[in-house]
């Protein structure tokens, strides 16, 4: 069973270890009550709860509070579902008229099929909100995307960041648009016929704003992760944090009508019970799903290479619906640009590629030179491709260099072309990321807004060491802190209309469409092709009983004997004659 799925009332809050408690509203002080039917929980007693109920649905802007244990400073709720004022100061509730608002001919949409966009609302328009996002959403359904993968949008210290040090998990960032933005955005999706899936970071709080371990244990003594404290999953008091992440998943659904959940690094999730976090949300999902009545997904995060993450429950799988697969985008970047330093040291181009196409993982019991060890295990080849989203291009891969730079900066249009079409014509689910539909050129840079001085110097400080361990140029890491890292890295829709921009976004509208009028491409069966690599040649070749692609990444024309007579889509140029198909330098061809 999951854990309990009491619905959250307004002003109790979960306090285990305070010996006396106060909820201040706008200066006027509430002394709160134990609650005895749920241990560590407090509330307000009957005749204060019906006033403060009647007082924030008469306030038509909703009224501000917060809590003060044992008489100390104001504290914000640790389940607010709106902070306009930031993560330091008092929590507002919400006006019952902010709420979902479905659309009646939205019935979902199921991630078998679909082609998904990741998208950062600060930086996806020069406005950085949701409703200059809704502007673009004709755009992007015109262009054949089946889903927005939103970067976490939960509250965080200053204006801009990534979203990845999210501490007020229950409210909508303000600067976004806050809850009424969001509550828009995923409404205008659904008109224009596309799902939402938002990432959310259930493994750490973010450094600044984060009050949570002052109202109760919330982070774990006992284990520990790359950002601190793990979050407390299997000590002491975790049934309640359990509590608190599948309720915050309930929000999702329930609140924002929101389609699927990115589960950031589960890997650090460490739950250490018999029935884990992630089996209780897998669990979820499907109450979710049923009381809807339309598919509600879980996508991990995950380094392990572990298919029982997304093996089902019955299976004795953790029963995730789909995970992230990097070894794909590692194999494909060493077979377009060559590259084999750090992780990518072990995929060795076309063959690793045919690899990961043929079994999912690349690294399944393989030694991995990057860890020392040998990492992964085989995936069940009954497993449907489509459990495996998959990219050329994401925020860590392009955010993560020290420049921020994309393919753009690196890559001919013909070499963009065949990596959009590799990975929009592989049998898993493809995912762009914002922008490189047309080639776009701006960066995506790594930007934090820190408001306190000693954890901004540690910031950029950090930055630097970081890339100074992998050689970079320090001239060439922007400064995470500065403003200007930030507006470089919002996206300039006017170059989209120059060439060679709007051809590239007019080719990437095409594989898309011929993806979804070619049932072969999206087939979650192994059995249902054949896979060869040709690595002096640095050919890829995918059959099917009616289709080859022929994909050549080398820097020379290649002629290949496919056996068929007619080309059915080239990337960038390719004849076919007499049964043979002549490639230029990195181009990809589909013939019949």
């Amino acid at each position: 069973m999951t854990r309990g799925n009491d619905i959250w009332r307004r002003f109790d809050v979960w306090a285990p270890e305070a010996t006396h408690l106060e909820l201040d509203v706008e200066g006027d002080r509430y002394t709160l009550h134990a609650d005895a039917r749920r241990n560590g929980w407090w509330r307000p007693s009957a005749d204060d709860r019906a006033a403060l109920e009647a007082r924030a649905s008469e306030a038509p802007d909703g009224i501000s509070y917060g809590y003060r244990i044992n008489g100390d400073a104001l504290l914000p709720d640790p389940r607010s579902r709106w902070q306009p004022d930031g993560v330091h100061r008092a929590s507002r509730t919400l006006p019952d008229s902010v709420t979902a608002r479905p659309v009646p001919s939205w019935t979902g949409r199921q991630l078998a099929g679909g082609v998904v966009m990741e998208v950062h609302i600060g930086c996806f328009t020069e406005a950085g909100t949701f409703a200059g996002a809704i502007e673009r959403l004709p755009e992007l359904q015109e262009l054949g995307i089946s889903f927005i993968e939103l970067l976490p949008v939960a509250a965080f210290g200053g204006h801009h960041g990534w979203g990845y040090d999210g501490v007020d998990w229950f409210a909508v960032h303000e600067a976004y648009g806050g809850p009424r933005g969001y509550h828009d955005f995923v409404a205008a999706c659904h008109e224009h016929g596309i799902g939402v899936i938002q990432d959310v970071v259930y493994n750490h709080f973010g450094p600044s704003g984060n009050y949570l371990p002052k109202f109760g244990p919330y982070l774990a003594d006992h284990h520990h992760t790359v950002w601190g404290q793990a979050i407390n999953l299997d000590g002491p008091w975790s049934d309640e944090v359990g509590r608190y992440i599948l309720d915050n998943v309930r929000m999702w659904a329930y609140e924002y009508d929101v389609d699927a959940l990115r589960l950031d690094a589960v890997h650090a999730l460490v739950d250490t019970r018999a029935t884990t976090i992630l089996e209780e949300m897998s669990m979820l999902a499907e109450e979710i799903s049923a009381a809807r009545g339309r598919p509600f997904t879980l996508i991990a995060e995950s380094d392990l290479n572990d298919p029982r993450t997304i093996t089902p429950r019955e299976a004795g799988g953790l029963g995730v619906d789909a995970q992230w697969s990097d070894d794909f985008h590692h194999a494909l970047h060493v077979a377009v640009t060559g590259d084999r330093s750090g992780y990518f040291a072990d995929f060795d181009g076309v063959t690793a590629l045919a690899k990961v196409w043929s079994g999912g993982f690349f690294h399944d019991g393989s030694i991995s030179s990057f860890r020392g060890r040998t990492h992964g295990r085989v995936l069940d080849p009954r497993t449907p491709s489509w459990r495996l989203v998959v990219c050329d291009q994401n925020h860590d891969q392009v955010g993560n260099r020290a420049d921020g730079s994309r393919w753009t900066d690196r890559l001919s249009i013909d070499q963009q072309r065949l990596s959009l079409a590799v990975t929009l014509l592989s049998p898993f689910t493809p995912m762009l990321f914002m922008g490189e539909e047309w080639g776009a050129t701006t960066p995506f840079c790594f930007f934090s807004d820190h408001q306190e001085p000693e954890l901004a110097l540690a910031t950029s400080s950090g930055r630097l060491r970081e890339f100074a361990r992998m050689g970079w140029d320090d001239s060439k890491v922007p400064d995470p802190q500065a403003e200007d890292t930030f507006l470089a890295s919002k996206l300039d829709w006017a170059e989209r209309e120059a060439s060679p921009h709007r051809e590239l976004w007019d080719f990437t509208k095409a594989l898309i469409a011929f993806r979804a009028a070619r049932p072969e491409f999206a087939n979650p069966w192994r059995e249902s092709r054949d896979i060869e690599a040709r690595a002096d040649e640095e050919l890829f070749i995918v059959r099917t009983n009616t289709l080859s692609l022929v994909a050549n990444f080398s820097a020379d024309e290649r002629t290949v004997d496919v056996s068929a007579t007619t080309l059915l889509f080239a990337s960038g140029g390719g004849e076919l004659e007499d049964g043979t198909v002549t490639l230029p330098a990195h181009t990809l061809v589909v013939v019949e």
